[in-house]
């Protein structure tokens, strides 16, 4: 017997072309960015599935904050690094400067 209901890729699918009208009325420079949070959705497509929610758009909206948070997180992580790179060569410099060291 095949599937009842249709594949959560399908209703994404679906999901987006009801959003065509919508992504063609954003401004050119905003169009790949609406294209990556549904970038976003389908990395997700496997456990949004599961879920098998009612409504589609619920999943795809969590899935699309989970890679913004994981975006936010290697974005901290890249501002730690480079913040103590930083202090390191601002010591090296003070160190260097002080002719009492």
């Amino acid at each position: 017997m095949g599937r009842t209901n249709p594949t959560y890729r399908d209703a994404l699918r679906a999901l987006e072309e009801r959003w065509a009208d919508f992504r063609r009325a954003l401004r050119r420079r905003d169009q790949p960015r609406f294209d990556r949070l549904f970038e976003y959705a389908r990395e997700h497509a496997d456990a949004s599935g599961l879920l098998n929610h009612r409504n589609p758009l619920l999943p795809a909206l969590l899935s699309i904050d989970l890679e913004q948070e994981a975006r936010l997180d290697e974005y901290e992580q890249r501002l730690e690094t480079l913040e103590a790179a930083l202090d390191e060569r601002d010591d090296r410099e003070d160190t260097a400067c002080d002719p009492e060291a």
